[in-house]
């Protein structure tokens, strides 16, 4: 390896792995990943015109290598694990589609509680909490902005059972936040 590459191990490595970690919630599979985004930087270093920080230009590799483990993952999840995930709305909803218990209302700003430090490790918190798929699932369509159309395609869901389960993970997101955030309660 270059001397470039081995000094950004050391300033970015820990950084990477966290971003690694915080979507795919297994150790080992995000060192797997940060290992390749190191070796697939080395390997295209020609490429780096230093128009961005390096830091910048390997998250974008890793976030690709994500998103390939995601992809990979979904598509070798046994069916039956699919076919058994529980539907929260009950816990939410009556038979009409009313509330049994109105959600509490959070009094502050979204984009100035997702800055704060403490957030985050909340809702870090709250994504472990979710069954692998709506995991998955959420990290692609919020955190790596990826399109409901690739997410379906990609994972050979129809739309209308891709908005179901991100109906359910953040209906469980924001049960967990509103305990464990809003309620002032640690996870």
């Amino acid at each position: 390896m270059s001397a470039g590459i081995e000094t950004w191990v050391d300033e970015h490595g820990d950084a990477l792995y966290n971003y690694a970690l915080s979507r795919l919630r297994n150790p080992s599979s995000a060192e797997d990943v940060v290992q390749e985004t190191f070796l697939a930087a080395h390997r295209s270093l020609s490429d780096f015109s230093g128009r961005s920080s390096p830091r910048t230009w390997l998250i974008g590799i890793l976030k690709h290598k994500v998103i390939d483990l995601i992809r990979k993952e979904s598509r070798e999840q046994p069916i039956e694990e699919i076919e058994t995930m529980e539907a929260p709305e009950e816990e939410f909803f009556d038979r009409k589609g009313h509330w049994r218990i109105k959600p509490v209302d959070w009094q502050v700003h979204p984009g100035k509680v997702l800055e704060q430090k403490e957030f985050m490790a909340v809702l870090l918190q709250c994504l472990k909490h979710l069954p692998d798929r709506l995991h998955r699932l959420f990290i692609l369509r919020e955190l790596e902005d990826m399109s409901s159309a690739e997410i379906c395609k990609e994972l050979e869901i129809t739309s209308s059972n891709l908005w179901v389960m991100l109906h359910r993970a953040r209906m469980r997101l924001r049960g967990c936040l509103t305990e464990n955030w809003i309620g002032g309660q640690s996870c």
